[in-house]
């Protein structure tokens, strides 16, 4: 059976858990099917990372250069839909590529199912990037969901975000398969791997001696960093904050969190920011020189990050939002953060202080207990090698894949 991956993200150009995801799908999917994959930015070069037999890259229209971004998406998404001819089913990630998988279905005749990774609705502050563009693009996602042959959520919480932003779409199409993790790629390094990690710590100016608070993630308005920095504020004084923050989505919340790193760095020795993205082995030597990861997002269907810093043996401190709780099991892999938040699909804190003053105690309870966090590290690598490999994300994905074809 021939299946046509659709995705924004595919190697090298991955900037997100989305990508990650379609990227080690893809790859266990080839020992079972026909597997083709159609990505942006442009064709992949023989010997690049990516550049696998079925990898269809595609550069954005010249016709639409500098039109808004999301015009750009549909352009790129019609070259796309003219591709997937011969395709048994096409399965899409994210709005960016579900106008392709759409139009490939009405023109081919074939299923499309869709990965909901995030949605357009509980990412208002989207505006903010794409202006009318967003209007566009949950057009798009809203009108793909909603004639989908199938959807998949990420977790439990996003199966009900679903149901709840699309009520128009029948539950029973609505499958939930988790997110998984490489088991091998992501491990606490032993031997020379360790001692090579430690000097890629104290090259980027973390202390390897000193109790570290880790964040890993892109600079948007979902991840919460606004929190999180301001919960630092109240850790011990020898906890160190390691950011790994990149790729912001806006200018103005560049210069937000630049000012708030700032100001927290002139109060507190030892904040550390690292704007670049790091290889992944020296991103696994940063993790296994945590104490705690920190994951304060307002709005996570799952979140990768989570279970890569649990592949490393390393606690999770995250807001009980999403499918953060499918993930972190409390007081055993780490611990959850309780929030309340405004229903009006920003994820924003009725009450930020109390939200900061919680997050804030939980990191410390754990910093501050450094046998306690080698403990639950050890069971969170346990729960992923369990719970999230990719083998069993894969057999789960073929499932829903028969179920559709046999209607």
């Amino acid at each position: 059976m021939r299946v046509d991956l659709v995705t924004r993200e595919y190697p090298p150009h991955v900037y997100g858990g989305a990508g990650v995801h379609v990227t080690e799908l893809a790859a266990v999917l080839r020992g079972h099917l026909d597997v083709r994959v159609h990505c942006f930015d442009g064709p992949r070069l023989a010997g690049e990372a990516g550049a696998d037999d079925g990898v269809l890259g595609y550069a954005a229209p010249v016709g639409l250069a500098g039109a808004n971004p999301a015009l750009v998406t549909l352009g790129t998404d019609v070259e796309i839909a003219a591709r997937l001819e011969g395709t048994d089913l096409i399965h899409s990630h994210t709005w960016y590529a579900n106008f392709a998988g759409h139009l490939g279905s009405l023109l081919h005749g074939v299923p499309h199912v869709v990965s909901a990774h995030s949605l357009e609705p509980l990412r208002p502050w989207k505006a903010e990037q794409l202006g009318g563009g967003y209007a566009v693009s949950s057009w798009v996602e809203r009108t793909a969901y909603e004639v989908a042959a199938g959807v998949i959520a990420v977790s439990g919480g996003m199966r009900e975000d679903i149901l709840r932003s699309y009520p128009a779409i029948d539950p029973e199409r609505v499958h939930v398969v988790h997110n998984g993790i490489d088991l091998d790629a992501w491990q606490r390094p032993t031997g020379e791997e360790a001692e090579r990690g430690r000097g890629v710590v104290q090259d980027l100016g973390i202390d390897p001696d000193r109790p570290a608070v880790v964040f890993v993630g892109r600079i948007t308005r979902q991840k919460g960093l606004p929190y999180l920095l301001r919960a630092a504020e109240h850790l011990p004084a020898d906890v160190q904050l390691v950011l790994c923050a990149g790729a912001p989505d806006t200018p103005e919340l560049a210069a937000e969190v630049s000012e708030r790193v700032a100001r927290l760095q002139e109060r507190r020795h030892g904040v550390v920011w690292i704007e670049q993205m790091l290889p992944r082995e020296d991103l696994v030597a940063v993790l296994a020189h945590a104490t705690v990861f920190a994951c304060p997002s307002v709005y996570e269907p799952l979140g990768i990050v989570n279970l890569e810093a649990m592949a490393v043996g390393v606690p999770v401190v995250g807001t009980a939002t999403g499918g953060i709780p499918e993930v972190v099991d409390d007081g055993r892999t780490g611990l959850l953060v309780p929030i309340d938040q405004v229903e009006d699909g920003t994820g924003t804190p009725r009450h930020p202080d109390t939200f900061v003053a919680n997050l804030a105690a939980a990191l410390t309870a754990l910093a501050d207990d450094p046998a306690r966090a080698r403990v639950m590290g050890a069971a969170s690598r346990r729960r992923v090698e369990d719970h999230f490999s990719w083998h069993a994300v894969a057999e789960r994905t073929r499932e829903v894949y028969a179920s559709v074809l046999a209607h």
